[in-house]
């Protein structure tokens, strides 16, 4: 079984669960899952979590992206994107600044509304499926973070834009909003996610490429370890009379380790073997003084 973390670029058409699905074939095995839904016309950097890698699924789907927009203003449909069926449109009369200061008006803490075209969930069932229905359920706002925008180009009706943002925004949404305070309401009509975390669109790779790569036995070159994802943390080696009690998910003791330091009472940490094996997250639990497996991958 292959464990690590796969830089997929996703292509137009695809949906997320395609890509994994398609991976499950190349790779041969089923423990593969992704980390973050972009909608079919979007296009991009998926991080894609093989085997024992899948535990960081979660955690790469709560960190911040980045995205490229084209917003087409003067137009709103169902789905918030051009895909979507036309609800209204309107003649753009706004000028270049009216767009500019509208644009990084949204720049901050923001309330978003979740569209009903997306994968979450409200009482086990899509929003996506339950539109599709002609079903609309009620949805909560939610606080959202845009870092930075960043206007590449405005040539009404249409303005491209960079976007730094928290987990859980919708560029759509986004782009409708920006629309409604401009008052000709707007829509995405194309979307490229150019990072999530680490994981950067200059090292993506298609479908095809990896289906290549693994036919030429080349794939290990660019499939990260799973301890890419948190190389934030200080790392420390267990002692080798110490590995057993490790391998078990024992609590360990600071002196346990070859390397730990007072400092990393506050943080967490990447804990090792001698052979450099990736053992997992580890936390000091300062009650018992001792320090406690937060996520155990054992690659």
């Amino acid at each position: 079984m292959v464990n690590g973390i796969i830089n997929v670029y996703k292509e137009k058409g695809f949906t997320s669960f395609d890509v994994v699905a398609k991976l499950r074939g190349i790779f041969g095995q089923k423990k593969i899952g992704h980390t973050g839904t972009l909608d079919p016309d979007a296009t991009g950097v998926l991080p894609v979590c093989l085997g024992k890698a899948t535990k960081v699924c979660e955690l790469l789907t709560d960190k911040d992206k980045e995205y490229e927009a084209v917003m087409l203003l003067g137009r709103k449909t169902d789905t918030q994107d051009i895909s979507g069926e036309v609800l209204e449109e309107k003649e753009v009369t706004v000028s270049e600044e009216e767009v500019r200061e509208a644009v990084l008006g949204f720049v901050g803490e923001i309330e978003q509304i979740p569209p009903m075209y997306s994968a979450l969930k409200v009482n086990g069932k899509k929003l996506c499926d339950l539109a599709r229905q002609g079903v609309t359920v009620e949805r909560k706002s939610r606080k959202r973070m845009i870092y930075s925008i960043e206007i590449s180009d405005i040539s009404i009706p249409r303005v491209t834009f960079k976007v730094a943002c928290s987990r859980g925004t919708y560029i759509r949404t986004l782009c409708e909003d920006i629309g409604t305070a401009l008052g000709c309401g707007g829509c995405m009509e194309a979307l490229v996610r150019t990072r999530v975390a680490d994981f950067t669109l200059a090292e993506a790779y298609t479908i095809n490429e990896i289906e290549q790569m693994v036919k030429n036995h080349t794939i290990g070159t660019v499939i990260k370890k799973t301890d890419a994802v948190f190389m934030q943390y200080p790392a420390v080696t267990a002692k080798t009379e110490y590995e057993k009690l490790l391998y078990n998910g024992n609590r360990m003791q600071p002196e346990f380790f070859c390397d730990y330091q007072e400092e990393y009472n506050d943080s967490s940490i990447r804990v090792y073997d001698k052979a450099g094996n990736f053992i997992g997250i580890y936390q000091m639990d300062m009650a018992s003084f001792s320090i406690k497996p937060v996520k155990i991958f054992m690659e």
